[in-house]
């Protein structure tokens, strides 16, 4: 402001300060105008909250001036005189008030304009929001109101009392005004918990400024104001979370289809009657009636609306006195409840209504209330979860849900068999494998019998219990069951539909997990197309394309491809869905690897330490995600030769991965052959010998003689033979390693190149160094002829 006032570029200036009632707007003005007293030659305070007022004020211009004694006089005044008069149009709030009409028409002067409505902002050369205060400034002003000394202890009682009034210069004020008489700062934030309304109602009995109002006062006069309409839709705004409110929550209610297995128009009346409001002749939602209305809340300031996220929101404690002064609250707490529910009614598996993360804090705040909502809507809160990544939180809530469908329906309905299909899988999601893959074959089982073999719903569920059998490392069974599930959709729901895209990729995965890279590759590949055609390039579905292709990428040596595309969809899943969402942190794990593969472990460290410490506060110590990303991080720090942070987290795995998953799963065996590494580095080649021939043994045992994981054993164990100065038995097995990457790999993969490598040393050390010499020739040529490439 004193920039903006000093600079003379001789025409008139006028400054908004804008803002929620209380925020202190004009607590600012009269602060500018105290360290300006020499900037102007007069200075005019008007009341501008109705014309009345505004005409007072200007008449007694014209009086003070001995220029008359109306209106026009006092306007005539001021643009007849080219001083430095400031003239100050207070608590302009009315938004029926058209202020052109009384300012001064002339090139001279300045104007301060103190108003909660925003689009006053187009008188002025500049203006400013005036929101929540600095913490520092907070506490400042709370001491200062509160009469209390200045220590560490104070200013620290004080910081929590400020936060929990959300920096609001008014509540802060009459907060301070009560502790000044109680003198007990201490306990005010135990006491403004329990009984906020009345604090908030309570009028200071000596004020320090001119507002004569309370917090709540204050928006009650602006609600007052406000049309039927636009009054119930912030009343109800209320009760929803005060961040992320959109309107397509109303928008997409509007479209509710009363289903079957939902509640009646007669169970919606509350909210079919909110929603009224905002609908045309023909019933279609009326977008214009519903900005309208929220023009009018915006014209007081109890909501804001941010351009670029385009959501509104409401400050916290309008947020509260909207709840607190509620004349039927549980009434409203229900009926936004069921709007909830109404909108999820129409989200499908690949449907993408509503950006999940949007709606999860109004269903949250729903649900902490208790509220008695309908059972669909009940199932409909709990999958939303499990989308969100709030495994927890949606497995309980469907675990109420299917009792109560139990109860009622019996455990052979529809209802209860969807609702046991989707709980499956968030407990899978939760790493309670055995449970899911029990719920998952009971479902599988009685959708056969109800509904046939080839029903989408029992393919559906096929395709969740072979996601079962792979958390199991039951890999060949799962990649049957997909085959399956993949024909029949094919046949029945054609290539091209949604369903069936999620089946490629599933089988994909099953191939891959085999050790099929080129199958898996060319499958991905075939989805990712054809789900961006249709689903788009941000869609969760071919993100998750994206990610599976990035990982075969990988597999197949191909880490520059694979890096480019994880850095995509980590760029996209942070920014969809939020940093610490389950399927963020499966993007950071992956591009970690990728990182490491590429031989840039300090980035890949990095990564995975954040993914480690947040899975942990996400899912768990024990969750088998948690287990996989110990695991990544202690292989990271091997190979930056941190042997001993290596073994540490590398033996903790190892027990939990037998304790949760058993000695046989694919996990446990790559946590034990990391573990063997790490004593190989540690010069404990006797310890690492044992444990590799168990894993390598078991590896034979359950995915074959052929797949990479059993090759990889094989490689790791002739190592520690080489070490141990056994070269013939580690030339057996490098030779036959090096045959079947050649064949299954091809003769230019890294794996192969480096299984090249190790079998040339053994030949040097028995004495073939003509074999040794080819070998690395074949090996120098093949990498220099790759880094041509990637240039």
């Amino acid at each position: 402001m004193h920039n903006f006032f000093a600079s003379n570029t001789g025409t008139q200036r006028i400054y908004v300060l804008h803002g929620l009632g209380g925020a202190g707007k004009t607590q600012i003005a009269l602060k500018f105008i105290k360290e300006s007293p020499s900037c102007f030659s007069d200075v005019f305070f008007i009341d501008t909250s109705t014309t009345a007022t505004i005409d007072a004020g200007l008449k007694n211009i014209a009086f003070i001036k001995d220029s008359g004694d109306s209106l026009q006089e006092g306007l005539l005044w001021l643009t007849s005189q080219v001083q430095g008069w400031l003239l100050v149009f207070d608590n302009a709030d009315d938004p029926n008030i058209d202020l052109q009409d009384f300012i001064p028409e002339c090139d001279h002067g300045s104007i301060i304009i103190t108003s909660r409505n925003p689009c006053l902002c187009i008188y002025a050369g500049s203006h400013s929001l005036v929101s929540d205060m600095e913490e520092q400034d907070a506490v400042a002003l709370l001491l200062k109101s509160a009469a209390q000394k200045i220590t560490a202890t104070t200013e620290q009682i004080a910081a929590n009392i400020v936060k929990g009034l959300f920096y609001l210069p008014l509540a802060i004020v009459q907060a301070g005004a009560f502790i000044s008489k109680s003198r007990n700062l201490g306990n005010y934030l135990e006491l403004y918990t329990k009984n906020k309304e009345q604090l908030l109602r309570q009028k200071p009995a000596q004020s320090q400024d001119r507002y004569k109002w309370t917090v709540y006062t204050t928006w009650q006069m602006s609600f007052d104001q406000l049309s039927p309409s636009a009054a119930m839709l912030l009343q109800h705004c209320s009760f929803l979370h005060f961040n992320g409110i959109s309107e397509d929550i109303f928008r997409y209610a509007s479209g509710y289809r009363f289903p079957s297995n939902g509640p009646s128009k007669e169970d919606l009346q509350s909210p079919l009657q909110l929603l009224s409001h905002f609908l045309g002749p023909t019933g279609e939602w009326d977008s214009l009636q519903f900005t309208f209305a929220m023009n009018e809340v915006q014209a007081y300031s109890l909501i804001t609306f941010d351009e670029e996220t385009k959501l509104f929101s409401i400050h916290p404690l309008v947020h509260a006195w909207g709840q607190t002064t509620s004349p039927n609250p549980d009434k409203c707490r229900l009926t936004v409840g069921a709007i909830l529910g109404m909108v999820l009614s129409k989200r499908s598996r690949h449907d993408n209504v509503l950006p999940t993360l949007i709606l999860c804090p109004h269903i949250e705040l729903v649900m902490k209330t208790g509220v008695d909502l309908a059972l669909n809507f009940r199932y409909n809160y709990g999958w939303l979860f499990g989308e969100a990544g709030k495994y927890k939180q949606g497995a309980e809530i469907l675990e109420g849900v299917l009792k109560m469908e139990t109860q009622l329906l019996g455990d052979e309905h529809s209802n209860t068999l969807t609702t046991m299909n989707n709980l499956a899988s968030i407990y899978n999601d939760l790493g309670e494998y055995q449970i899911a893959k029990d719920l998952l074959l009971h479902v599988v089982d009685k959708r056969k019998q109800i509904l046939g073999d080839n029903h989408p719903d029992t393919l559906l569920t096929m395709g969740n219990l072979a996601s079962s059998y792979s958390n199991f490392g039951e890999y060949q069974e799962a990649k049957e069951l997909r085959m399956t599930v993949l024909e029949k959709q094919k046949q029945i729901l054609g290539d091209n539909h949604l369903d069936t895209l999620v089946a490629m990729g599933s089988l994909a995965t099953a191939y891959s997990a085999l050790g099929e890279y080129q199958e898996a590759k060319d499958l991905e590949m075939a989805v990712l197309e054809k789900q961006k055609q249709i689903l788009g390039n941000n869609h969760p579905d071919t993100l998750v394309a994206m990610g599976n292709l990035a990982t075969t990428y990988s597999a197949l040596g191909e880490y520059q491809e694979a890096k480019d595309l994880e850095i995509a969809v980590l760029d996209k899943r942070k920014q969809i869905l939020g940093e610490d969402h389950p399927d963020t942190l499966i993007a950071i794990a992956n591009l970690a690897t990728t990182y490491s593969d590429l031989g840039e472990y300090q980035q890949a460290k990095g990564l995975e330490i954040t993914v480690l410490n947040t899975r942990k506060h996400i899912l768990g110590d024990n969750h088998p995600d948690t287990l996989r990303a110990m695991m990544n991080l202690a292989a990271t720090h091997s190979k930056l030769g941190e042997y001993q942070e290596a073994k540490d987290l590398e033996i903790t795995g190892l027990e939990k991965q037998k304790k949760i998953q058993g000695n046989n799963h694919p996990d446990t065996l790559i946590a034990m052959g990391n573990l063997a590494n790490t004593y190989s580095k540690l010069g404990n080649h006797q310890e690492a010998q044992e444990l590799k021939i168990a894993v390598l043994e078991k590896r034979k045992q359950i995915l074959g003689d052929n797949h990479p994981q059993t090759l990889l054993a094989m490689v790791n164990l002739a190592t520690t033979y080489w070490r141990l100065k056994d070269y013939q038995n580690a030339k057996v097995l490098e030779t036959t390693v090096v045959e079947k990457q050649k064949q299954i790999l091809g003769d230019t993969h890294p794996d192969t190149l480096y299984a090249m490598s190790n079998l040339a040393f053994t030949y040097s050390d028995l004495g073939e160094h003509q074999k040794a010499q080819e070998l690395r020739d074949f090996v120098q040529e093949a990498k220099i002829a790759s880094s041509q490439q990637s240039t």
